[in-house]
């Protein structure tokens, strides 16, 4: 007997529940949203197991549906991969809240994450990831948009962009340059392994 194909992402007739997989638009823009430079429709297709013609058309889709609603972003292909952005009619909002941020008092996440950068830099994101045990991709955009810290080139083995904090950090913190960081052994848990200290 045939099979009718199921829905978009739904699980096949007689699947149990748990097998239902998120559908093609809702996977591009979840993956969309964690990205941090634009990707390409090859490497999506190729994560999502479809063909590129049926991405490239989602894509196209997805930004012509946010320009007809209005949204507040945009996605837009650019640098050979496709990426949300806020739109250009929204600039003056982005960036007056960008610009008072600047005078907001750092959350938790974002003390923690620039002390990781300070104290191990240049570091790629996943490093501060991995020392602070969550994802912190986020928190690095905003310390970007702050002005606290800055990319400093690539690593040569991995090529992941790396980071260091910036003259604004020291004029904030009123240092002269990075030698004036306090140690940081005096702050840590005596249990503290040996390679979080050391900076390995």
């Amino acid at each position: 007997m045939t099979e009718t194909p199921a829905p978009d992402g739904a699980a096949p007739a007689g699947a149990p529940p748990d097998a239902a997989l998120p559908g093609l638009r809702a996977s591009v823009e979840a993956i969309l949203l964690v990205v941090d430079e634009p990707v390409g429709e090859i490497t999506l297709a190729q994560l999502l197991e479809r063909p590129r013609h049926e991405i490239a058309a989602t894509l196209r889709e997805l930004s012509a549906e946010y320009t007809a609603q209005g949204r507040g972003f945009d996605l837009r292909e650019a640098a050979g991969g496709w990426r949300f952005y806020t739109r250009d009619v929204c600039a003056p909002v982005v960036e007056r809240f960008v610009t008072d941020g600047q005078q907001a008092r750092l959350t938790q996440a974002a003390l923690e994450t620039l002390a990781v950068v300070a104290y191990r830099q240049p570091v790629s994101r996943a490093r501060v990831s991995a020392v602070r045990g969550v994802n912190s991709d986020g928190v690095m955009r905003t310390l970007t948009l702050r002005g606290l810290i800055e990319e400093a080139g690539q690593d040569t083995e991995t090529q992941a962009h790396l980071y260091r904090t910036t003259g604004y950090f020291l004029e904030r913190l009123g240092l002269r340059s990075l030698d004036e960081l306090p140690e940081l052994a005096p702050f840590l848990p005596d249990d503290l392994p040996d390679d979080i200290i050391e900076g390995t």
